[in-house]
This record gives C-alpha cells, structure tokens and sequence, in this order.
C-alpha cells in the first residue's frame, strides 16, 4: 500500500505538475511498478524525480522526462514503436501499454535479458527486445512513433527515413549542460517543436561534438 501510495504520488505531484495531462499515459504510470524495474539498493528513488544510475554508466529517465515523452508521441493502440535504448525496460514497458507492438534495441546485451524477464512477468508480450548498436544498424521496417532515449549532439537522419508518414520522434538534441528535447514530426518536410529543456547522458557511441581550439 504504501507503494501504492508514492507511485500515485508521484504521479500526481511530479509528473502532472510538468505538463502531462494525457489520460493513458497518466493511468499507465500509475499502474506499472516502476520499483520493480530499477537496480537492487535504488528502490527508495523509484518514484524520485531523479536519474537513477544503471550498469555499464547508464542512466533511467526522471519520472517527469519519462512522463513527457509519453504524451509527445501520441501514441495509439495500433501504433508500431522503435525505442532507442531499452536500459531498464521501464519505458519499453510504457511503450508496450499504449501502443500496439514495440521494437527495443539496446547495445547491453545484459540488459535486453533483464528487461525481457521483468516484461514477462508483467505478462507484455507486445515487445521484440534486439541486442544492437542503433549507431550503427537499424531494424527493418518502418514506424509510427520513435522514442530514443539518450541524448545526441546533432541530430542523425536515419532514425526519421524510419518514420511512416505523419510519424513522430522524440529525442534530446545537444551536448550539455542545457539540451533541447525535440518532437520531430514526419510531412512533407521535417516539423520540429521544442518541448523543453534538460540534460540525459548520450548515446552510446554517438559522435562527439566538434572540439573548437583557439
């Protein structure tokens, strides 16, 4: 019960105070055991709005970051989702629950079983779970919506060639300390809308920002 309790917490007192009204997105963090998905030793910060630090350097989204991704996308039952860095399996879970079919792909092997298992026992089987380096390879096929989870210090232009028409993408553009996340919607040409501010730890082996010398 009191899980219960600072899950309904923080939902109404973080996450609804940063914007996020949408019904199904609200309800499904409200239902989803978020304590169950983070490292043992971390479950006191479940509900924290705070970064909570996973292996191999990673890092969870904040509640609230999580929260506002959700809304950006518009997801609907019918929508095919491709999530850049599975991590956890906390958002892929959330993916899972408001959209029809979710492609995940993670560089950590480690963390595509760990996420498979905590899917599982959640009984979401709406989820295809893939060991490998968005950097470097993307899934066939094409998507409705694209959640990718770290940041990137300029945009990479394969991830929208995967959106169907009328697509949208959410991701954080920059290289610290302030980055700028981005809804990035498929027409005829890109239609970018700046949501908000933060700062996420970049994706693996993204490229590195120019270094200027003087």
């Amino acid at each position: 019960m009191k899980t219960d309790f600072a899950r309904r917490q923080m939902v109404e007192q973080q996450i609804r105070a940063w914007e996020v009204s949408d019904r199904r997105v609200l309800e499904v963090l409200s239902e989803l055991p978020r304590e169950d998905f983070v490292p043992p030793g971390y479950g006191a910060l479940a509900f924290a709005e705070t970064s909570i630090p996973l292996p191999h350097g990673q890092r969870m989204l904040t509640p609230t970051v999580e929260g506002r991704l959700l809304q950006s996308l518009r997801l609907s039952p019918t929508d095919e989702v491709f999530e850049v860095g599975t991590g956890s399996g906390f958002l892929t879970a959330c993916l899972a629950r408001l959209s029809g079919a979710v492609t995940s792909v993670d560089i950590f092997g480690d963390f595509i079983e760990a996420a498979d298992t905590r899917l599982r026992s959640l009984d979401i089987a709406n989820t295809a779970l893939m060991e490998m380096d968005a950097m470097q390879a993307l899934p066939h096929g094409s998507f409705d919506a694209i959640a990718i989870g770290g940041s990137m210090p300029a945009f990479d232009s394969r991830f929208f060639e995967i959106l169907k028409p009328g697509g949208r993408l959410f991701v954080v553009i920059g290289s610290g300390p302030i980055m700028d996340a981005q809804l990035i919607v498929r027409g005829d040409r890109p239609i970018v809308t700046s949501l908000f501010e933060t700062r996420v730890p970049p994706l693996c082996n993204a490229p590195a920002p120019p270094v200027f010398t003087f």
